[in-house]
């Protein structure tokens, strides 16, 4: 028999990751991505505790620093542009609102894509239509009508994956968090600086400005509302309300919305995904599709990397049961912590009410005029996602090593 085969869905970071030290590992790797190709756009993410180690433990980590965004900190700012608060970025592994090592998601998929690309077969443009896992293998059929058999499949999707209810039919894993966020990339002007600026403007209502390193700016619009449904809606619709709902805002807002008519857009409903379980028979799920925490924990990208790492350590060492079965047993606590959010987030940081706004803003004030002190060093810990609350097995030397086929 030859080596283990895996499907892994999604090329974004979770399954690049894992093909990476599942190939390291010696098995058959492939990745099929419903996008026709790469998909170069994307926020700022973070690459913190666990998932910057797993990052150092694949050789990337200084290609993921010559990739960084220049993010210098964190500003708050009223409706006039005046500061309320700076904090600085972070200067370990793990703290700060802007973490040390900050990049955009495009570019560090890229690099992972890249890093694969010699030993592992991407198929852009298809997707995943039915699974039929006959006790020793799977049957994934595509919607191109291609067929293929595997060992392994697994899901590395996002939040709202279609493929996992394939496996699932029985679980609605997506706990909303009613909060809505759109994201846009816009010219870059002289006023604009390199620091993460955030405006909270009442009504449960923000707007973020963040550097990138490719002379333009990442901005979002961020409101909370218990609507359901809003981000199924065409880009028509979607433009109407968050016109309307941003027109009285302040700040760079106008300068945010004038762009919506031709600026890329992404529209999403926060939320995280919670299951009682992340496999059934020879399929898992890993990073979004298995346990996002959300954009607000500051915790995706380390989730992803981590999780990929621990998953494909787990499937060199044991049959796909048992691996799957300890890779939650690894994961779990770890995804627990990532999914508690700072207490009253996101309402927290997006008052609905003046008395709520005031507060914050007053909060923020003091908390950035005594930064070494213990509010500040507060201010600081509610910002900084428990990252490092993981310890990163040391699963035997990859390269080279043998898959385990006798055992699938």
């Amino acid at each position: 028999m030859g080596a283990p085969s895996v499907l892994i869905s999604g090329a974004s970071i979770a399954g690049p990751a894992l093909a990476y030290w599942l190939d390291a590992y010696g098995w058959r790797t492939t990745v099929v991505e419903r996008f026709g190709e790469l998909r170069e756009e994307g926020q700022n993410i973070d690459v913190r505790g666990a998932g910057r180690e797993v990052a150092r433990r694949m050789g990337i980590e200084e290609e993921i620093r010559k990739a960084s965004t220049g993010e210098r900190g964190t500003e708050f700012v009223r409706a006039d542009g005046a500061r309320l608060a700076r904090f600085a970025a972070g200067t370990s592994d793990s703290d700060g609102a802007t973490a040390e090592l900050e990049i955009l998601r495009g570019q560090l998929s890229r690099i992972l894509v890249e890093r694969t690309r010699p030993r592992t077969r991407y198929v852009f443009g298809d997707r995943i239509i039915a699974l039929d896992d006959h006790g020793d293998a799977v049957t994934v059929t595509f919607a191109s009508g291609a067929r293929q058999v595997h060992d392994v499949v697994v899901l590395a999707e996002g939040l709202r994956s279609r493929t996992r209810g394939l496996v699932f039919p029985d679980v609605d894993p997506v706990h909303e968090l009613d909060f809505y966020v759109a994201y846009l990339t816009i010219p870059r002007v002289a006023g604009d600086t390199d620091l993460w600026r955030w405006h909270s403007a009442g009504r449960g209502r923000s707007v973020t400005l963040r550097p990138d390193n490719v002379g333009t700016v990442r901005a979002t619009l961020g409101f909370l509302s218990d609507v359901r449904g809003l981000d199924e809606l065409d880009r028509e619709a979607q433009v109407t309300i968050l016109r309307r709902t941003f027109a009285d805002v302040g700040w760079e807002a106008s300068r945010v919305l004038a762009a919506l008519g031709r600026a890329p857009l992404y529209f999403d409903a926060v939320g995280q995904a919670r299951l009682p379980s992340w496999s059934r028979g020879r399929v898992a799920l890993v990073g979004d599709a298995a346990y996002c925490a959300s954009p607000i924990s500051g915790m995706g990208t380390s989730l992803a990397l981590a999780g990929a790492y621990v998953l494909a350590g787990e499937l060199a060492g044991h049959p796909h049961r048992t691996a799957f079965a300890r890779y939650e047993r690894v994961m779990r606590p770890y995804v627990e912590q990532a999914q508690k959010l700072p207490p009253g987030a996101p309402g927290i940081a997006n008052p609905r009410g003046r008395v709520g706004l005031a507060a914050m803003n007053g909060a923020l004030r003091v908390a950035g005029a005594v930064s070494g002190g213990p509010l500040g060093g507060m201010v600081s810990r509610w910002f900084t996602p428990p990252a490092e609350a993981i310890e990163l097995p040391a699963y035997p030397e990859a390269e080279g090593r043998p898959g385990l086929p006798d055992r699938f």
